[in-house]
């Protein structure tokens, strides 16, 4: 078939880097014969049973090197038994609203008194609560960006961070974002999976443009206050333009949250009357014949943290027949990473607004769809993809035989592969998942067309179809003809989730540019980014095998270079190294320590041969002005580098007969018998199993 050939030319072309001969053999020939299990953070395997979840701080746990160096945090002294409680009471007071916003009654001017005792409380508390180091970076930090605001020099993106590390009790992460955000208005807090990280406020230097820089300050302390039936007033401005100026902005950043109004100032000037900008929060609408819950209640969501195990599943089938169990929808769930569909898989997964309890009453009904949920248990964030270790797979490859012409020992032959890639490792090339084996268009393609902003493309892209005559196919022909996302809903089967959710957005809104946009926002942002990945990763897939094949396997002046150990592809450009003349005549670097960019506006490219061939495929592929951003998707690629090698970790193997029996292999003869390989090993996050064995078998598989 067509699209089984475009698969073979993409993967016979790649490099392999070690030179024994390898053999023949068959993997997935059922589910059970390919096992993943992910490894979390903590490097446990995620199916193993787990303790109930402590919520007390027990330790801070290594973070990735940010905009600063991230510091400890010392707050294993905020127990009662040690008389800080008072402290974390008083601050606890502050972030709960204990602040006076100006009403309509009062006097004109700040809503908050830079000195207030509240204010003063959360800056002292502030230096007790974070460690000296700490609270001496966020200061310091603040006065950067104040600095860089004045000198009128705009930020270089990314924008600067500074993580604060991880707290694991969701209080006083609370806490801590509402007393840092109070002291420093124009920075604002993100949490990242129990990670606290600093930013520069970017609506508050634009409100700034607006506004004297004490009334955005204050303004934006009001807002993150959230005190129920508060005002907020600018000063007073006869000019209406520039009023409505404030108006559209405040509306177009905080509309949901907040609105605005006009009034003349009190006691003005009948002739040239001062106009007075209001804000207050948004009423909270309520259902009808429930009492309303209380406000802290309100705003509080829900997160349970599950582990999935499915079984030749799509990850989109799986979370698609979660969210109609749950009554949420797909973009609820979170998960750290992709898993195979052809497999059983064991991975870790957070879904918000459902309870345990909720999650545990489904458990039944969703085995029939070949999925479990277990280690079910209450978190206070949800994942992000990533945040793992590595992945643990358990392999078994059938129908083992030798290469063409090859009559060498089997036995030998396999314990050669596989010493060889456990010893020299294997190019780290993305898998044929990233891509979509057996289809006629490839997720890169969609990838592509979204970079270019070409959102109508993109869609009949997403909904072309392949060579064969099914309830599916025949589906997405019809779409192609007509157009028709009514009618084509009719006819998709129940079971493509996804499919069916561009649809429905596609009929709602039209197949215009602007419907397509609103289409894609039915698939959650892990998914959008994933077609842009995909793209990337074919380019860095091209860029290794020419990186290879023009310079081997020496380092050579120009390339980029990873000093350190054990890196994953999300670390600064700080710690990488551009290689120099004399280091490479010194043979400084080896060809593990090379990595090569995936594209993205804040990375570096090679100064050599594959420097330019980037730029050339950029020009092939009509990026040439491409910024690496799709704003009207919410889509930044910041880009990030990737090791060119790697190893497989803690690889053991065993070799079976057809019941599953060991088997001696003496002889000549031994090939003759029909073996099965059982190997398992570790690969680091977004390293891909059919990869290393495709260099240990020197096979296509």
């Amino acid at each position: 078939m067509e699209e089984d050939t475009d698969y073979r030319n993409r993967f016979s072309s790649l490099c392999f880097i070690n030179d024994h001969v390898g053999f023949q053999g068959t993997i997935k020939s059922s589910a059970n014969d390919f096992i993943v299990i992910e490894i979390n953070e903590q490097g446990q395997l995620v199916n193993r049973a787990i303790d109930e979840p402590v919520y007390e701080i027990s330790k801070v746990l290594p973070e990735p090197n940010n905009f600063a160096k991230k510091p400890k945090l010392d707050l294993h002294n905020l127990s009662s038994e040690d008389g800080s409680n008072q402290e974390v009471n008083t601050l606890t007071r502050c972030y709960n609203g204990d602040q006076h916003h100006q009403s309509d009654s009062e006097k004109e001017g700040p809503i908050n008194d830079r000195t207030s005792n509240c204010e003063e409380e959360k800056s002292d508390l502030l230096s007790s609560f974070l460690d000296e180091k700490t609270n001496e970076l966020l200061n310091r930090f603040a006065c950067d960006i104040k600095e860089k605001w004045k000198s009128k020099n705009e930020l270089i993106e990314p924008s600067p961070e500074l993580s604060l590390g991880k707290i694991l009790d969701k209080n006083q992460r609370a806490i801590l974002h509402s007393a840092i955000r109070q002291k420093f208005p124009f920075l604002i807090t993100v949490g990242k999976n129990s990670e606290i990280v600093v930013k520069p406020n970017l609506e508050f230097k634009e409100l700034c443009h607006l506004v004297s820089e004490e009334e955005a300050f204050d303004f934006f302390k009001y807002l993150d206050a959230k005190k129920e039936n508060s005002k907020f007033a600018f000063k007073p401005d006869t000019n209406k333009d520039h009023r409505k100026a404030v108006h559209h902005f405040v509306n177009k950043k905080f509309g949901n949250l907040v609105e605005t109004k006009s009034f003349p100032e009190q006691n003005h000037n009948a002739g040239n009357p001062n106009i007075v900008v209001t804000v207050r929060f948004r009423e909270k609408a309520h259902k009808r014949g429930k009492r309303p819950l209380p406000e802290c209640q309100e705003r509080k969501v829900v997160y349970t943290a599950f582990t999935l195990r499915k079984e030749n599943l799509e990850m989109s089938e799986a979370v698609g027949c979660l969210a109609i169990k749950l009554g949420v929808i797909p973009s609820d769930f979170s998960y750290a990473g992709l898993k195979d569909k052809k497999a059983i898989t064991y991975q870790a997964m957070v879904v918000r607004k459902v309870t345990p309890e909720r999650l545990k009453n489904i458990e039944k009904e969703i085995e029939k769809k070949r999925m479990n949920v277990f280690n079910i248990r209450p978190v206070g964030d949800s994942l992000r993809l990533g945040q793992l270790k590595g992945n643990h797979f358990d392999i078994v490859i059938r129908n083992l035989k030798n290469q063409i012409n090859d009559f060498a020992n089997l036995r030998e032959r396999i314990s050669e592969a596989i010493e060889n890639v456990q010893n020299k490792g294997f190019v780290n090339y993305y898998g044929p998942q990233r891509f979509g084996k057996g289809r006629k268009v490839h997720t890169d393609q969609i990838g592509l067309a979204l970079l270019k902003s070409e959102m109508v493309k993109a869609i009949k892209l997403f909904l072309t179809p392949e060579d064969l005559d099914d309830p599916v196919n025949r589906a997405k022909k019809y779409f192609l003809q007509t157009e028709d996302a009514k009618g084509t809903l009719s006819l998709m089967p129940e079971f493509k989730v996804r499919e069916r959710a561009l649809l429905e957005a596609l009929h709602r809104f039209g197949m215009t540019e602007e419907g397509c946009i609103q289409a894609w926002f039915s698939f959650p942002h892990s998914m959008r980014i994933f077609y842009i990945h995909a793209y990337s990763s074919k380019i860095w897939n091209e860029a290794v095998s020419y990186r290879l094949a023009t310079y081997g396997f020496r380092v050579v002046e120009g390339d980029l270079v990873c000093s350190e150990e054990d890196v994953d592809e999300h670390f600064p450009s700080t710690k990488v190294h551009l290689v120099t003349e004399e280091e490479e005549s010194a043979n400084t670097y080896a060809i593990h320590q090379v990595v090569l960019p995936v594209f993205g506006y804040n990375i570096q490219y090679p100064k050599n041969k594959v420097g330019q061939w980037y730029h050339e495929i950029f020009s092939r592929d009509g990026l040439e002005t491409c910024r690496f951003k799709v704003p009207a998707l919410k889509l930044n690629v910041p880009g990030c580098y990737r090791p060119i090698l790697k190893y497989p970790h803690n690889l053991s193997y065993q070799l079976m007969g057809d019941r599953d029996t060991n088997v001696e292999m003496e002889g000549s003869h031994t090939h003759q018998t029909t073996l099965s390989l059982l190997i398992s090993f570790d690969l680091d996050a977004s390293c891909y199993a059919t990869i290393c064995l495709r260099e240990i078998m020197k096979h296509d598989v």
